[in-house]
């Protein structure tokens, strides 16, 4: 300004100062960039992965590239999926001119959005924010591959390997264990990684079910909805809830009107197998359970009592299905994948369906 003295300005913090890398990069806790630091660690892992010297390994989240040089050795070839270009270029820079640089393939992009190519098994540490959708990605993944070993936030892990009757038993673990078996390898601290995250982490072993379970994805979808809106309470009371006999009644109307007009059921490509929405709600983001139910699973609107408030027949039939499985006095919260796969089957062999 004239007349005055000119104001110094205070040179801004460099962002790479924060939590910087050997090489300079800075790390985004906002991106979940969390690198793993311990050797053992990641020693560890790439043993429990039973890496074969002729696999294609799938490897979501690079960053640097620690797990990256062990997977190369272990392996026939590494496909690297990274988001951020200033790690592309770290990992580029990291093998050139070696000889593992021929057995990198790095692609460069969001891996929720990218077509993956081939690969015999995955093994990632990843941001924790795709946790769900990422999953269901990669047991919607044709060919199948082997086995997928991640990182996951512990909560989130424990979700995916509970058993019937676990507090954090909920349609997230049913979900997943209809597409795999899943197994928990690890307990990881956060102390492990620059910089530390929040949480503690473990790591999960996911195997694909050969053959697959065969299931109508809407229909499934929308049969779990209903009975994980309240895990704890009985099926016979979730099924005399005026919402869900209502419900039931119009879907059982459409599909008879659908028969009778010669169409038959399902004519929305539900056969195809599309599992990438099984994990794209709140429920499997947040980790707070509720004693009586999965807290921020989406809830329908709930109204106990006969329909129209007089006796309702179509109820009868509802609960008749109930009663031949029994399963009135059944709870979702402690039914194996097994007795939903019975139940769902009596439903649909009553003519009643969920889509």
């Amino acid at each position: 300004m004239a007349g005055g003295k000119a104001r110094k300005e205070k040179p801004k913090p460099n962002a790479a100062a924060h939590a910087p890398y050997q090489g300079g990069i800075s790390f985004h806790k906002s991106k979940g960039q969390h690198i793993l630091k311990n050797p053992q660690l990641v020693d560890s892992i790439v043993q429990k992965a039973g890496i074969k010297t002729t696999d294609t390994i799938l490897e979501i989240g690079p960053g640097t590239g620690n797990l990256t040089k062990k997977l190369l050795e272990a392996g026939k070839a590494v496909i690297a999926v990274e988001v951020d270009p200033r790690m592309v270029l770290e990992l580029q820079r990291r093998f050139q001119g070696t000889p593992l640089s021929n057995r990198l393939k790095v692609i460069k992009g969001d891996v929720l959005k990218t077509d993956l190519p081939y690969f015999d098994i995955c093994v990632a540490n990843i941001p924790y924010q795709i946790s769900s959708p990422l999953t269901f990605k990669l047991l919607n993944h044709q060919p199948s591959f082997r086995c997928a070993i991640i990182m996951f936030q512990r909560e989130f892990a424990m979700r995916l390997v509970a058993q019937p009757g676990d507090k954090v038993y909920c349609r997230l673990t049913v979900n997943t264990q209809l597409l795999a078996r899943v197994s928990h390898l690890l307990k990881v601290g956060k102390n492990n990684f620059r910089s530390p995250p929040k949480v503690d982490s473990s790591v999960v072993r996911i195997e694909p079910r050969k053959p697959r379970i065969e299931v109508k994805q809407k229909e499934w979808d929308g049969f779990l909805r209903i009975c994980f809106n309240r895990k704890n309470k009985t099926l016979g009371s979730i099924f005399r809830q005026k919402s869900v006999v209502t419900l039931l009644e119009k879907n059982y109307k459409t599909v008879q009107a659908l028969k009778l007009s010669g169409q038959g059921l399902m004519e929305d490509n539900d056969n195809k197998m599309d599992f990438s929405r099984l994990g794209d709600n709140n429920e499997d983001l947040n980790m707070d359970v509720d004693d009586d139910d999965d807290g921020a699973e989406e809830e329908m609107e709930v109204e106990d009592g006969d329909v129209e408030g007089e006796p309702s027949e179509f109820k009868d039939k509802v609960l008749a299905v109930l009663k031949e499985g029994d399963f009135e006095e059944k709870r979702s919260s402690k039914l194996t994948l097994q007795e939903f796969l019975y139940l769902l089957s009596l439903f649909n062999k009553a003519g009643i369906h969920f889509s």
